[in-house]
């Protein structure tokens, strides 16, 4: 039987997604793993480090490992890296109730706004919030296809694209053909309803909203939806909530995509480099960028940061 849950994979301190080819077959990971256990994806975001997914499914532990087994293999092999990618364990929590699962909805397409990365939801490009309402919203264009000859350049090895589902130019699998947008929009009823949602400011106006689900179910909220989630600081994620985030700065994507181009001139990556030179990149990155903190540092250079000492050396 199949049930709801809000499924959230952190790679610690390091990044699960380096550069936007990464992102884009993390994506097609998660379609082709949905429809290999007959899951059902209802919502998705993907940041730097980790992974927020609403999935309809029989079996969470199969589904993410259908997910997290050819991601891995891929990204291992592209930067020349051995171990799992992302921590063990994922966070789970079981959703039961409209309203549970408007307000998951809704924290998941929100988490580019509350990490500071996107000003709206709408702005940001690894999630199906756009997949939603788009002919309400003025998105109904008929997106560019790629060629069924091609798509085959970015599926994991021995994957196949079945049938009615496209890729955009791109190489990413269109989120409209594989996310149930009729039942988010039967659920969420207007797209005005949807806009509130995604606008609406977090508040105990929410937790009252989910009592009326009459459920056992604790109130989601940004406090456990980010539970698990690396250098969590719930402050600053209200605050670019508020709309007072830098966006200016430099994203993990444009610092990682700074580091690999240079180091793939000489067949090399974070993975491989020494300690010494790993130490003498972060300076070099914190001159150039001051604003930089330790923890992107860390991410960016693949976790290496982590030894205090270390991290002293290169401020």
């Amino acid at each position: 039987m199949k049930r709801t849950y809000h499924l959230c994979l952190s790679a610690g301190n390091e990044n699960m997604f380096r550069d936007e080819a990464d992102y884009i077959h993390g994506v097609n990971c998660l379609c082709l793993a949905a429809i290999k256990t007959d899951s059902i994806i209802l919502a998705y975001s993907f940041m730097s480090n980790h992974v927020h997914i609403c999935v309809r499914t029989a079996d969470p532990d199969r589904f993410m490992k259908a997910f997290r087994y050819p991601y891995n293999r891929y990204f291992n092999k592209k930067y020349m890296r051995k171990g799992r990618i992302g921590e063990r364990d994922y966070f789970l929590l079981k959703i039961d109730g409209l309203y549970h699962l408007l307000t998951a909805i809704a924290y998941v397409l929100r988490n580019p706004l509350h990490h500071g990365v996107s000003a709206t939801p709408f702005g940001y490009r690894f999630s199906s919030v756009n997949a939603i309402f788009r002919k309400e919203l003025g998105r109904d264009d008929v997106p560019q296809i790629l060629p069924e000859k091609s798509c085959y350049l970015y599926l994991p090895s021995r994957a196949t694209l079945p049938k009615g589902y496209f890729m955009g130019p791109d190489g990413m699998i269109l989120p409209e053909t594989f996310v149930d947008v009729a039942d988010l929009q039967h659920k969420f009823a207007t797209a005005r309803t949807y806009l509130y949602y995604m606008n609406r400011l977090s508040g105990e106006a929410w937790e009252k909203e989910q009592l009326q689900d009459n459920t056992n179910q604790v109130p989601i909220g940004l406090d456990n939806v980010e539970q698990g989630v690396c250098g969590l600081d719930m402050h600053s994620m209200l605050a670019n909530e508020h709309g007072r985030a830098n966006y200016m700065a430099m994203t993990d994507m444009e610092i990682c995509t700074e580091i690999d181009s240079g180091l793939r001139l000489s067949g090399e990556t974070v993975y491989t480099l020494t300690p010494d030179r790993l130490i003498e990149m972060a300076g070099v990155l914190k001159l150039r960028y001051p604003s930089l903190s330790r923890l992107q540092l860390t991410r960016c250079l693949g976790g290496f940061l982590l030894d205090p000492d270390i991290s002293a050396s290169a401020r």
